[in-house]
């Protein structure tokens, strides 16, 4: 999958008051867009994603996949603060001509929603037939799907919220503490902080998934055992697998991301916000998810017009929305069976349990 690249080279204010001088993002499309634009999906990628939904999502999208190229024009982009290409802490600072590292701006989702919009245009996207997303790609797209009401015709919200709760930004602060104490992280330099974000993915992991799968996945070997558990094993696999691929200062940044989640601010109220929605919209939830647990999911179902609400009952918990792509598949596809009938289904919830 070839990666392109849109730079916006203008000064591109942030809700923090500050600004970037200019931005890049990278992203690809798959498909070829249709002549009344009737065939745009969207897909927004969450904290450690990159631009290629085929990559960290195949089983949703691709070739013979529910959301085919052959009938699709598919476009995904990396957002901004990530490190797959797009502007991002490793970035060169126009002003110094060294990379930004520590003195990279904060940045919201509403940010990164304004760049996706800023691609959009760019590409000449006047409508968006299915934006969807996961964990922080929902964030983005409920953000968007507010943002522009008339633009988004359907709306995938899985494993997202509203706002992050306290207990998201818990677990998040937990880890920058974790980077925070790896002496190499005060440094400039490209690999500052490894260590860190080993340990941080490492507490990630266990928000990502939960009891039951870590019972059934790394389970002991003997009852004999006295060191060298699958479960010590596997978090050190995940930190190290992390830390090969991403960096400290893009890790940290995009956690901030995270915790500024709040569709409420400067619109009143949270409930005033999900209101003004227009997109028919689908809420789906895990129920084993412990980080975005389904409660968050129910409170957009109720709040959006006329959403639906589906549930799987996953036993990967949060991260489900990465892996249980099958029942994923069967629920959208029911649901846009679905069209014209809303009103009727907006109390449903189903549940489609897996069998491991």
């Amino acid at each position: 999958m070839n990666v392109q690249y849109f730079d916006y080279k203008y000064s591109f204010p942030l809700e923090s008051g500050e600004s970037l001088p200019s931005f890049r993002l990278a992203y690809t499309t798959r498909g070829t867009l249709n002549s009344d634009q009737s065939n745009v999906i969207w897909v927004c990628h969450a904290l450690t994603g990159n631009a290629d939904a085929g990559d960290w999502w195949g089983g949703m999208v691709g070739s013979g996949k529910y959301f085919d190229p052959e009938q699709y024009f598919i476009v995904c982009a990396n957002v901004l603060g990530s490190c797959y290409g797009s502007t991002g802490p490793l970035a060169i600072n126009p002003a110094t001509k060294q990379p930004f590292y520590h003195d990279f701006p904060v940045i919201t989702v509403r940010d990164i929603v304004g760049t996706l919009d800023l691609l959009r245009q760019e590409l000449g996207i006047e409508k968006i037939h299915t934006c969807i997303g996961g964990s922080v790609g929902g964030e983005q797209a409920v953000e968007w799907a507010i943002m522009q009401p008339n633009l988004i015709a359907n709306l995938v919200l899985i494993a997202a919220s509203a706002v992050a709760s306290p207990w998201c930004i818990a677990f998040n602060e937990a880890q920058r503490m974790a980077i925070e104490a790896d002496p190499t992280w005060v440094e400039r330099r490209d690999d500052a902080g490894r260590a860190g974000i080993k340990a941080a993915r490492a507490m990630a992991m266990i928000s990502y998934r939960n009891y039951d799968t870590y019972g059934f996945t790394q389970a002991l070997d003997n009852n004999e055992q006295l060191d060298g558990y699958k479960a010590a094993g596997y978090q050190r696999y995940q930190g190290e697998k992390l830390a090969d691929r991403f960096n400290a200062f893009t890790y940290w940044t995009l956690s901030k991301v995270m915790d500024s989640h709040n569709v409420g601010r400067n619109r009143g109220s949270i409930l005033n916000a999900l209101s003004q929605i227009k997109a028919r919209t689908l809420v789906v939830g895990i129920r084993s998810d412990l980080l975005f647990p389904p409660s968050e999911q129910q409170f957009l179902a109720r709040h959006i017009p006329e959403a639906v609400y589906e549930e799987i009952d996953s036993l990967y918990g949060h991260d489900g929305f990465l892996i249980e792509f099958r029942p994923l598949a069967n629920i959208i596809r029911k649901w846009m069976a679905n069209a014209g009938t809303t009103t009727e289904l907006k109390s449903t919830t189903s549940t489609i349990r897996i069998s491991q």
